[in-house]
């Protein structure tokens, strides 16, 4: 089996607050990166205990980087550096594992619920239906790959997020949000504990043909809403070949998923109120 662990930072036991999720000279971004590494290692271990010959390959997930190189596993390749998006992923792969995930902006008691830009996009709208950055990693493994995502960590927003759109995935919360920065963690301990059980859980899924690849139809329209004030940021969006609906929204429409399905164009990450 071959399987794909996608990390993102905001998701890990611990992790709460978007100080946490920023330069790696910080060291509350260290501590952070650690959390969900030692996540990322538990995921892998629940991989190989299901699956011994398991190919795992990981890719960082986290803008600026969410990954700790000297404690990550030797048992999984990493795929890191500016402009991974989708790079190394493709329908070799059997599921796609995603840990540590956030909700969408805009979700009651999402801890660091956001969409791509805390600072900047209030909402994405796909053929009408808002969606989050998850929506975003699903539908290209799915419709673009024929590939299931099959395991999701995160807070409970992002696990409920998960099970609406895919209900047979295995769901693991290991935190649960009270606000935008306010959680209540489980111990790291546990937390990878629940991790891996989910992991060896989601395999056996996998094998058994009980998580199907999610796909959405063409034509497709996706719409980017900015915060007021922010609308500077939908220029990417425009040079996508989108159209300008008003001063804050943005539209993209196509045929063809890949040029939907890209995530946010921008590299960069700032919290609410910039860095």
């Amino acid at each position: 089996m071959k399987i794909m662990i996608h990390p993102a930072l905001e998701g890990a036991a611990r992790v709460f607050s978007f100080a946490q999720c920023l330069d790696n000279a910080n060291p509350e971004k260290r501590v952070a990166m650690r959390f969900l590494t030692a996540e990322v290692n538990a995921c892998v271990d629940g991989i190989l205990d299901e699956d011994p010959a398991a190919e795992i390959v990981v890719r960082d997930g986290h803008g600026p980087g969410g990954i700790d190189f000297e404690t990550l596993t030797d048992k999984a390749s990493l795929i890191s550096g500016k402009g991974k998006g989708g790079v190394g992923f493709d329908s070799s792969y059997d599921a796609m594992f995603i840990v540590g995930q956030h909700s969408m902006e805009g979700t009651k008691g999402g801890n660091l619920c956001h969409t791509y830009s805390p600072d900047e996009i209030e909402s994405w709208r796909l053929n009408g239906a808002f969606i989050g950055e998850f929506h975003i990693h699903a539908y290209q493994a799915g419709t673009v790959h024929g590939v299931p995502v099959a395991l999701l960590s995160g807070d409970e927003a992002a696990v409920a997020e998960a099970k609406a759109l895919i209900p047979g995935i295995v769901g693991v919360a290991v935190k649960k949000g009270f606000g935008r920065e306010s959680a209540q963690s489980k111990s790291p301990g546990e937390a990878r504990k629940l991790i891996r059980a989910g992991a060896a859980e989601a395999v056996r899924r996998v094998r058994a043909k009980k998580i199907p690849p999610v796909r959405i139809e063409p034509p497709y329209m996706l719409e980017i809403r900015s915060f007021e004030g922010k609308e500077a940021c939908l220029e990417t969006y425009l040079k996508r070949g989108g159209e300008r609906v008003d001063s804050r929204t943005v539209v993209i429409r196509s045929a063809d998923p890949k040029a939907i399905l890209r995530g946010s164009p921008s590299a960069t990450f700032a919290p609410p109120g910039g860095a």
